[in-house]
């Protein structure tokens, strides 16, 4: 509904005092706000401070001029075919505008035209962009069945498919393609030679003899084998500079910066992203009046078509609204604690935390020790048999996958003891899992670590354990790659063996036990956490296997068709809503976590661990970092000084120093934007109050008018002596609401 506003004519048609303008809810405000802030003030006049009805005549007018030509002007702006009007009152329109159009002079018109053109290209290039986009009709579909917050899942997952794919692209093109089109295009390529000390002993890990064909299969599941001297790991990138006719390319160079730039793309894409949720979430934090009438009147998703998701979509809103009120009366129950109930609270959550945190140090400590123990079975040279080598292989998967499902039931039972309102159980148990998942890659790459670095006898000759890893980057680059396989099998087995089942068994299962146990719930959460967890994994492992964000690319393809039969068939929404605007900044945000922890492990390795000897392009270099200084080192003089200018003490703190006053700048803004807000808030708050008010008014006027006037001739003769109040409405109003009734009356009932 559009803006009212209100002034007050006499028989003349002059603008005089308005009495019922003056005793808006609104404009009684405004007087208390002025009277409070010109107190003690007194170099104004008496006439200045006091606000009557003249001040009404002024505030109303030059507010409904203001707010006329911004419309007038936005309206001009808008292309004929946006406007909410008639063919009939754009057909008019477009010939005014023809007619003014005429009037311009011939530069002005190139430019309209100019501006019009690539405004109409702009728009059908988007159209032919969006027909494009991969699944469009499947996430229509699913937008259409179960509304805008499952969406937001599939959305997000398509989101990782682009992603993946452009680091994929970005590795090929400045790793992979070079190496492949050297012999086609007359280039030398310069290899590592090997020096022929014990670090540069790199064993064939390709089986010889006869090959029983379940050996390849642990192979293709391990990385091991044939698999692990292709082009798939580190360690076969043994080039160190590839000469073609007019350049030299210097591939451990590449490599580094390729690193780098999909790092960086990914967090400046995800911040992106992420930036038009947080504001959506800074505008919707509401209070809990405005959360309820935004449910009740605004709540409904109108892209839901089928009948069932209508019915969930119903009772999901009756949930939000039972949990409102659940959570005022919580407020409440808080509010009037003592101090005694909050110490006992709070003596619960400290019991309750410190058995997490046991729950989660007896976790890391599993994986831990199934991390060192599959290293040390893997480098066993006596083979039991198949199944027994394969648990070998990915027991720290395995113990991975374990812990990431049993500790979210063990937290959603613990939450239930704490006593917190139900949005915050809810976000607190998911921080929990996020941290659980995430952080056991950061304890399985600690292991790792601590078996790499460490030799019987200190300091490693080569830097490293050159007798158990003499190619540790591709070790790692393995166990990277099994956790991905994994992830997608444990994904593929769920659907299959455990929803699917229970699918069935509650549709032809009379029992009461069926009924209760139910269809399996698509939580929104936690698939969110697994397909974040896994790209953790992709961005940690890319610098290990450069081949890793192809293979994630097509996991998260199959993903979302595995995951779309499984909503359409085996499960059923979840009762607790997730909304679309809140949840792709929930992801996001999720996505941020896990890109940084991924950051952490590539740039020790990268700075700090020395590269192997054996394998990889920085064979030459002691640690992979080294690469950029020496590359550096051979660029002219004045490319030097800048980039050490840039490099060096003065330049950081001077950077430092501007982005402090940046930043420091934004947070003023953001927080004049907050206060811009708020005050939206109250003016909405007002008008409600004052439609209240009017509402009131017109009831009071036909209840006086219908006792005071019992004829016409009465009626005729009180039209003639009362004032007329006009109604002027913008957009959606444009008619005019007349009350009438006697000057005397209306002081009256005022």
């Amino acid at each position: 509904m559009g803006t009212i506003y209100f002034f007050y004519t006499d028989q003349s048609g002059k603008v005089t005092s308005n009495p019922l303008l003056d005793q808006l809810p609104s404009y009684q405000s405004l007087l208390y706000r002025r009277k409070a802030s010109n107190t003690g003030t007194k170099r104004r006049s008496g006439s200045q401070t006091r606000l009557g009805s003249s001040g009404s005549e002024k505030w109303s007018l030059s507010t409904v001029n203001r707010y006329d030509e911004k419309q007038n002007n936005q309206v001009e702006q808008r292309p004929i075919r946006e406007l909410p009007q008639t063919i009939a009152q754009k057909r008019r329109n477009k010939a005014l505008r023809r007619e003014e159009d005429a009037e311009l002079s011939s530069w002005r018109q190139w430019r309209q035209n100019t501006h019009r053109y690539l405004r109409r290209l702009h728009d059908d290039v988007h159209e032919w962009l969006t027909a494009l986009e991969l699944w469009r009709d499947d996430i229509h579909l699913i937008e259409g069945m179960f509304g805008t917050g499952i969406l937001s899942y599939f959305s997000f997952l398509r989101f990782l498919v682009m992603l993946n794919l452009i680091i994929f692209t970005l590795m090929s093109s400045f790793v992979l393609l070079p190496i492949i089109i050297a012999p086609h295009a007359s280039g030398n390529i310069t290899y590592n030679q090997n020096d022929g000390s014990i670090c540069s002993v790199y064993p064939d890990s390709a089986r010889r003899g006869l090959i029983i064909f379940h050996e390849h299969i642990t192979d293709l599941l391990s990385g091991g084998g044939f698999l692990e001297q292709t082009y798939l790991f580190y360690g076969y990138y043994k080039v160190d500079k590839i000469h073609f006719p007019k350049i030299t390319y210097n591939l451990p160079l590449a490599y580094l910066l390729v690193t780098v730039a999909y790092l960086f793309l990914s967090l400046i894409w995800i911040v992106k992203r992420s930036a038009t949720g947080f504001k959506r979430n800074l505008v919707q934090d509401e209070d809990r009046f405005q959360s309820f009438c935004n449910k009740i009147f605004a709540g409904w998703d109108f892209c839901i078509t089928n009948g069932n998701a209508a019915k969930l979509k119903r009772s999901s809103l009756l949930y939000e609204l039972r949990t409102d009120l659940e959570e005022e009366r919580i407020k409440q129950k808080i509010a009037d604690r003592t101090r005694k109930e909050k110490c006992r609270i709070y003596f619960i959550r400290l019991i309750l935390n410190l058995f997490v945190i046991g729950v989660l140090a007896g976790c890391f400590y599993s994986i831990y020790i199934a991390t060192i123990f599959s290293q040390k079975a893997q480098m066993n040279a006596v083979k039991e048999n198949f199944i027994v080598d394969l648990i070998h292989e990915y027991l720290p998967s395995i113990v991975i996958t374990l812990a990431n499902f049993v500790t979210p039931l063990l937290f959603s039972v613990i939450i239930n003891y704490e006593d917190y309102s139900p949005a915050f159980e809810i976000r607190f148990t998911l921080m929990r899992c996020v941290f659980m998942r995430l952080t056991s890659i950061g304890v399985l790459l600690f292991s790792l670590w601590s078996q790499i670095t460490k030799c019987k006898e200190e300091p490693c000759v080569c830097g490293y354990n050159h007798l158990l890893y003499s190619c540790w980057e591709t070790r790692v680059g393995q166990e990277m790659y099994k956790l991905t396989i994994f992830d997608f099998i444990i994904i593929l087995a769920v659907t299959i063996f455990v929803e699917f089942p229970r699918k069935l068994i509650v549709k032809y299962c009379d029992c009461g036990l069926a009924k209760w146990w139910g269809q399996q719930e698509f939580a929104i959460p936690q698939n969110v956490l697994e397909i974040v967890y896994g790209q953790t994994i992709c961005w940690i492992g890319a610098f290990y296997s450069p081949m890793l964000p192809a293979i994630c690319t097509i996991k998260y393809f199959f993903i979302f068709y595995i995951k779309k039969v499984s909503l359409m068939k085996n499960c059923r929404p979840a009762t607790r809503p997730f909304r679309a605007s809140s949840s792709n900044f929930f992801f996001l945000g999720v996505l941020l976590i896990g890109l940084c922890l991924a950051c952490l492990p590539v740039i020790v390795s990268v700075a700090q661990i020395n590269c192997s000897q054996a394998c990889g392009p920085f064979v030459n270099y002691t640690t992979s970092w080294e690469v950029l200084p020496t590359a550096i080192s051979q660029l002219p003089d004045g490319v030097q000084t800048l980039l050490f200018t840039v490099s060096s003490e003065a330049f950081a703190v001077s950077f430092f120093v501007v982005t402090c006053l940046a930043m420091f700048y934004v947070i003023a803004l953001a927080g004049a934007h907050k206060r811009v807000i708020k005050q939206l808030r109250e003016q909405l708050v007002m008008e409600g109050r004052d439609k209240h008010f009017l509402i009131q008014k017109l009831c009071q006027a036909q209840k006086h008018s219908a006792i005071s006037s019992p004829g016409s001739k009465s009626r005729r003769r009180s039209s003639r002596r009362s004032p007329s109040y006009h109604t002027s409405f913008s957009n959606n109003f444009p008619e005019g609401v007349f009350l009438a009734h006697s000057p005397l009356d209306t002081s009256t009932h005022a």
